[in-house]
């Protein structure tokens, strides 16, 4: 052996360590049949394997440095930094009798919810039975469907996936910091959690920060803050909730007590020096070193070994912005730069990233119109391609820094959102230049849906109060195809649908006043005049660097331009692919809604919210009410021509593979509801 060769030999082994993935063990403390033992076509019977995975990573791998923190963990005796995730798989009980791919949902707030998306099952977090499984459709497919925990601030209870991070410290102490907690409800309440959301836990206030902080309150985002006196409020530290399990790294719940109650609509805004930041940004090496060492590593103790080809990723919300976030960290890339997953489907995440790899994040925030507006969620970049910032003069894209480093790490993206994203989530900055004045390039790897009329989800209704009756328009059908257009497309290369978005050089996309979205003045119908536009902000000078808030409040620099799907003559989204409800419409289907007067802060967007607007059924009735929109008689005349219309829609989104035949059968099927409608039109 020569001298170059014996030095190489003897590199490699001390090499190994350094490479290896840093999934430490993978313990299984249920393995039972799923779904009484159901078989699910090729795919045969499933089973249900429910552990936790420990992970010990290296603070200076390259591929972990840009995780926030993580280099102020505490260490075991080689160096690393060791944290734990919960993690749940539903896969055939013969791994290789599946399709190859693995299915990672990202959870949303602990939650699984995809079996409820593509499988229009209940929405469990302990699936176990046949009528759980849905109408089987992922288990058809033969997707091996992976969870696992990745979110610090949950608390434990009802088979919620925990992420137990590290705490980081300076020499030992805890690390302290300026938090900013913002709290609000929409009825009249005694106490309410710090963290807004029931089941998270938050950063525990110091005692300077408990004696010196200062609580605000104001109805609008824009008022002025008003001080609260600091006798007129307290805290009170809850215990974490035992799960029978550790719950080490877990935040505990805070509440927050007001002279007098909390009233509705208002926001209460505590600021205060807190202690103890976990390192959430673990919550990304978790989840890419799970999917590794399930798509990888070919030992024993792998139950997936031999077994997987290819991943896919799936997030809803704040899960969908989880994975726009990672691949913007260019982490879709082990610590051996293999690639993680080949394709992403972000849904209805709108423009946003999120606060989940800072000091102090507050994962489970997210920015509204007119709740937690300025929280660090939506903000540049936002497009898949390179664009520059006005505010910071910086060119940057979600994808830019895995480009440059190498490209086929790139994953296949599908984006999907729907109308209410527009509205409610910055939507059309992912398309569209950080000024709104041109359409953005699609990168060759991304394509872009967007679902008029439909709105963040078709059972998201938090506000009890709102102008019109939410939008019960359900996306499913698109979810399904889409990812079946996913697969084909990483698997054997078939070319996706083409993007199908509102833009500008069409003239689909425009500002959102009523001038310009041409939506028709509908009698007692209200037109938002507010929208959410995100600032740009300043969180002081070590943000960007180095993920640490300094100023809070932030000072807001400016605002990014936001536009919307113009409206046709009924008030329903162009330039967008439509559900057959709203292709052949009954009604107006909006993504935006309003508050009502009862939950307070009244005209503003009810979060996340849209509208069904109902169409005058017959001319006489339009005609007294004096809608502009043509009645439900006028249009189709007999429940059998709008029958024929709507299986016509059906039959074309089926020829351009943007919804499955058994979907288009259901939903013709289901058409048989409205039949009494027609009836009572006396046609």
């Amino acid at each position: 052996m020569t001298s170059k060769f014996l030095w190489l030999a003897l590199l490699l082994p001390a090499l190994g360590g350094f490479a290896r993935a840093e999934l430490v063990s993978l313990e299984i403390h249920r393995r039972e049949p799923f779904a009484g033992a159901t078989s699910f076509g090729e795919a045969g019977p499933y089973e249900k394997l429910v552990g936790v995975a420990r992970f010990s990573v290296d603070p200076n791998h390259p591929a972990n440095r840009d995780i926030v923190d993580l280099d102020k963990a505490p260490r075991n005796a080689a160096g690393k930094v060791e944290f734990e995730s919960d993690v749940y798989i539903l896969a055939p009980h013969d791994p290789r009798r599946g399709n190859g791919a693995i299915f990672h949902e990202v959870n949303n707030r602990g939650l699984k919810l995809c079996l409820r998306a593509f499988n229009d099952g209940p929405q469990l977090n302990d699936p176990a039975t046949e009528a759980d499984a849905g109408d089987g459709f992922l288990f058809r497919r033969g997707y091996t469907v992976v969870w696992c925990g990745w979110i610090g601030e949950l608390l434990p209870g009802d088979h919620k996936l925990l992420l137990r991070p590290p705490i980081a410290n300076e020499n030992g102490q805890p690390i302290r910091g300026i938090v900013r907690y913002e709290t609000t409800s929409n009825v009249t309440a005694d106490s309410l959690p710090l963290a807004r959301r029931e089941g998270l836990g938050s950063f525990r206030p110091t005692p300077r920060g408990e004696k010196e902080g200062v609580l605000t309150w104001r109805m609008r985002e824009t008022d002025p803050r008003a001080v609260i006196p600091r006798q007129q409020w307290t805290l009170e530290r809850g215990v974490i909730p035992s799960a029978g399990q550790s719950v080490s790294g877990t935040l505990a719940p805070i509440r927050m007590r007001v002279a007098g109650g909390f009233r509705p609509g208002y926001l209460y805004e505590l600021v205060c020096e807190a202690e103890g930041p976990a390192v959430q940004g673990t919550g990304y090496l978790a989840v890419r070193d799970l999917v590794s060492f399930l798509r990888y590593d070919e030992s024993e103790r792998n139950p997936l070994r031999g077994a997987i080809r290819r991943a896919h990723a799936f997030g809803i919300s704040q899960s969908g912005r989880f994975l726009r976030n990672f691949l913007y960290l260019d982490l879709n890339a082990d610590e051996r730069n293999r690639k993680v997953f080949d394709g992403l489907l972000p849904n209805v995440s709108g423009g946003g990233l999120g606060f989940f790899n800072h000091r102090f994040a507050q994962a489970s925030r997210y920015n509204a119109q007119h709740e937690e507006h300025l929280y660090p969620c939506d903000r540049f970049p936002f497009g898949y391609a390179d664009d520059t910032d006005p505010f910071s003069g910086r060119t940057d894209s979600i994808q830019r820094r895995t480009a440059a480093r190498d490209a086929s790490l790139l994953p296949k993206i599908f984006h999907i959102q729907n109308a209410s994203e527009y509205w409610h989530r910055s939507g059309s900055l992912v398309h569209t230049d950080a000024r709104g004045a041109k359409d953005a390039p699609i990168p060759e790897n991304v394509r872009i849906y967007t679902i008029g009329g439909t709105q963040h989800g078709h059972t998201h209704n938090p506000v009890a109060d709102t102008d019109n009756p939410p939008n019960p328009a359900n996306p499913q059908p698109y979810l399904k195809a889409l990812l079946d257009a996913l697969d084909a497309w990483v698997r054997d290369g078939t070319a996706p649908p083409p993007s199908v978005s509102p833009r500008l050089d069409r003239a689909t996309l425009v500002p959102p006043d009523m001038s310009h979205s041409g939506f028709p003045a509908i009698p007692g119908v209200h037109y938002p005049s507010v929208i959410q536009r995100p600032y740009a902000l300043d969180y002081g000078p070590e943000f960007e660097s180095k993920g640490i808030i300094s100023i809070e409040p932030p000072r807001v620099l400016g605002d990014y331009v936001v536009l919307v799907p113009k409206s046709d003559a009924d008030g329903n989204d162009l330039g967008t692919l439509l559900l057959p409800e709203a292709a052949v419409p009954l009604a107006t289907y909006t993504g935006w809604n309003l508050r009502g007067r009862s939950v307070g802060a009244e005209g503003m967007l009810a979060e996340l919210m849209g509208s069904m607007i109902p169409f005058p059924r017959t001319r006489a009735e339009r005609e007294s009410r004096g809608d502009p929109r043509p009645s439900i008689a006028e249009r189709y005349g007999t429940f059998e021509e709008y029958r024929r219309r709507y299986a016509a829609a059906c039959k074309e989104l089926v020829s351009k593979r943007l919804m499955l035949q058994e979907d288009a059968d259901r939903l013709i099927g289901d058409r048989e509801k409205v039949r009494a409608l027609f009836g009572a039109l006396g046609n």
